[in-house]
C-alpha cells in the first residue's frame, strides 16, 4: 500500500534520480518529451481503471518529477552557459570591471582569495592576489586583469568546485585599486558584516590565549578552516582522519549535533528540549563561523536530521531527510555531485539513520546502563565512518587506518572543546580574568586532542588510492545497501517480519 509519506519519497527520489541523469549525460529534448508524455498519460490512465489506481497515479508523477529534475539542472547549465562573464574568459587582453567584494577575504600564507561580484552583470569573479593591502566585506573596488575558466587537472576539478557557489571565472593577481570607501548597506549586508567583524574580533582572542598550534586546532574546530595552521599540523589532522573536525559542513555538524543530542539526554533532558538545544547550537555555531554557504546547507541537513530522530522512526526519519535532500538539490542542483560537503552531510545523516540501530542491537550484550554514552558515541561514530569514508578516499585518494580509532578518542570531546573555547575567547574579549577561567579547561582538552594525533600519526596510518572511479564508489553503495538490508531483516524480531 502506498501511504502519502512513501509517495512523496517515491517523487522526491525521483527528482533526485532525473538531476543525476542530467549530470552524467545531457539528455535529449526526443527522451525529455517522452518522459513527459508517458507520465501525463499514466496520470490520465488512474482516473479511468480501478485496478492499481494508486500505484498507476504516482509512477506517473514519478515521471514528471523525473523531468523536472532534468529540467531544473538543465536550466543551471543554460545560465551557466550564457554568462556574460565567463564568454570572456580566456581572452589575450586584460579588462576592467568595478564591483564589490561579497565575503570577507580568504587570507592564506602568502595570498588571499577575493569573490567580487561586477556590478554590470552581478558575475561572480574568484581573483588571487598577494595579502597585503587588507580588503574588506563590500568594498567598492575595480579589478584589472585576464580572466581565466578554472583549472581541471586528473586529481581536482576546480572548474567544478567552484561553479556550485556561482563562480564561473578567476582573474590571477589583478591590479585591485579600491574605488570607494563608501558602503552601500541593506538589512542582511550590515548584520553579515557585523557578524564578520565579531568572528575576526573572535580569531584575535584565540590567538592572545592560546600559543600554537592548539590556537590554529581551536580556531579551525570553532570557525572553520585550516589557513592558520601550519602543514605539519595539517599532516597530522590528514593522517589521522581528523580534517573533517575543521570543516563547517559534511559529516562534521551531523556527527558533533547527533552526539550534543546524546550528551543533553545523557544529563537527564527529555528528548524534545534536547532536539531544541542541539538545534539551537547549531545555528550559534553558524553564526559564530560567519555563514559560510557550505555551514548553512550542513546545518539545514543536521537540523532536519535531528527532527527525523525526534520522529523516532527510522523509515520516516530517513523519508525526511530525502525530502530535505531534494529541497536543497532544488535550489541548487549542482549540489549533487560537486559539493562534497553536500554528499558527506547527506551521508553520514543516512549512515545514522540505517547503520546506528543495526550496530546498536550487535552490541546490545555489552550495553549497560553505565557504559550507555560510550556505546553511543561508538555507533554513531561508526555508522557515520561506514557510510562516508568512501567518498572521503575517492575525492582525498587517501585513507586513513586508524580514523575509527581517532575519531572515537576525539569526537566525544569535541563539544566541550567548542564551548569552553567560545568561552575563554569570548569572555576574554572583556576580561583577561573571565577568559581565564574557562582557558584551563580547554588547554587540558587541547593537550589531550594533541596527544592522541601525535600517537597515531605514522607513515603507515594512510593509504595512497589513486585512480579510483565512480564505478568503483557505486559498487560499493549498492553492497552497502544489500548487506544493509539483509542485516536489518535477520535482525529484526520474528513477529514483526
Amino acid at each position: 500500500m502506498i501511504t502519502p509519506s512513501r509517495a512523496l519519497f517515491y517523487l522526491c527520489v525521483s527528482f533526485i534520480v532525473g538531476i543525476a541523469m542530467q549530470s552524467m549525460s545531457n539528455i535529449p529534448h526526443a527522451l525529455l518529451w517522452g518522459f513527459l508524455l508517458l507520465g501525463v498519460g499514466c496520470i490520465a490512465v488512474s482516473f479511468f481503471t480501478a485496478h492499481r489506481k494508486k500505484e498507476t497515479a504516482v509512477i506517473g508523477f514519478c515521471l514528471l518529477f523525473l523531468v523536472l529534475g532534468i529540467t531544473r539542472l538543465q536550466i543551471t547549465q543554460l545560465e551557466i552557459a550564457n554568462d556574460p562573464l565567463a564568454a570572456l574568459n580566456d581572452s589575450a587582453e586584460k579588462l576592467t570591471f568595478q564591483g564589490h567584494i561579497i565575503d570577507n577575504p580568504d587570507v592564506r600564507d602568502t595570498s588571499q582569495k577575493i569573490k567580487v561580484k561586477i556590478d554590470k552583470t552581478n558575475s561572480i569573479v574568484l581573483i588571487t592576489t598577494g595579502i597585503y593591502p587588507t580588503y574588506h566585506y563590500l568594498d567598492a573596488v575595480s579589478i584589472t586583469g585576464k580572466l581565466k575558466t578554472p583549472f581541471v587537472t586528473e586529481d581536482f576539478n576546480y572548474k567544478n568546485y567552484l561553479m556550485k557557489d556561482g563562480v564561473y571565472s578567476v582573474m590571477d593577481y589583478p591590479k585591485v585599486a579600491v574605488a570607494s570607501l563608501q558602503k552601500h548597506y541593506t538589512a542582511t549586508s550590515f548584520i553579515y558584516e557585523n557578524i564578520l567583524r565579531f568572528k575576526a574580533t573572535l580569531q584575535h582572542a584565540i590567538f592572545i590565549y592560546f600559543a600554537p598550534p592548539h590556537s590554529s586546532i581551536l580556531e579551525g574546530i570553532i570557525l572553520g578552516g585550516t589557513s592558520g595552521m601550519s602543514e605539519e599540523v595539517k599532516a597530522k589532522f590528514s593522517a589521522t582522519g581528523l580534517t573533517h573536525l575543521t570543516a563547517i559542513s559534511g559529516s562534521n555538524i551531523v556527527i558533533l549535533s547527533n552526539i550534543l543530542m546524546v550528551c543533553l539526554l545523557f544529563f537527564g533532558l527529555w528528548r524534545g528540549q534536547a532536539f531544541y538545544g542541539s538545534v539551537f547550537f547549531i545555528w550559534i555555531y553558524i553564526v559564530i563561523a560567519g555563514f559560510p554557504a557550505s555551514g548553512i546547507r550542513a546545518a539545514i541537513m543536521g537540523s532536519i536530521f535531528l527532527l527525523a530522530q525526534k520522529l523516532g522512526r527510522q523509515n520516516t526519519s530517513s523519508r525526511v531527510l530525502v525530502l530535505a535532500g531534494a529541497i536543497m538539490l532544488l535550489q541548487n542542483p549542482l549540489s549533487l555531485f560537486y559539493d562534497v560537503g553536500f554528499q558527506l552531510s547527506f551521508l553520514a545523516s543516512m549512515g545514522i539513520i540505517c547503520a546506528k540501530p543495526i550496530i546498536d542491537t550487535l552490541l546490545a550484550f555489552a550495553k549497560t546502563a553505565k557504559l550507555r554514552f560510550l556505546f553511543d558515541v561508538f555507533s554513531i561514530t561508526m555508522a557515520a565512518q561506514f557510510f562516508t569514508v568512501p567518498i572521503i578516499a575517492y575525492y582525498f585518494k587517501n585513507i586513513s587506518l586508524v580514523t575509527p580509532i581517532t575519531n572515537m578518542l576525539i569526537i566525544p570531546i569535541v563539544d566541550w572543546i567548542m564551548i569552553f573555547g567560545f568561552l575563554a575567547a569570548f569572555l576574554g574579549i572583556f576580561s583577561y580574568m573571565l577568559g581565564f577561567l574557562f582557558f584551563l579547561p580547554t588547554q587540558l582538552l587541547l593537550l589531550y586532542f594533541t596527544k592522541v594525533m601525535d600517537i597515531f600519526y605514522h607513515p603507515w596510518a594512510v593509504i595512497t588510492l589513486q585512480h579510483l572511479s565512480g564505478m568503483w564508489l557505486a559498487g560499493y553503495y549498492l553492497l552497502l545497501a544489500a548487506f544493509m538490508w539483509w542485516l536489518g531483516k535477520k535482525l529484526k524480531p520474528d513477529f514483526l517480519n
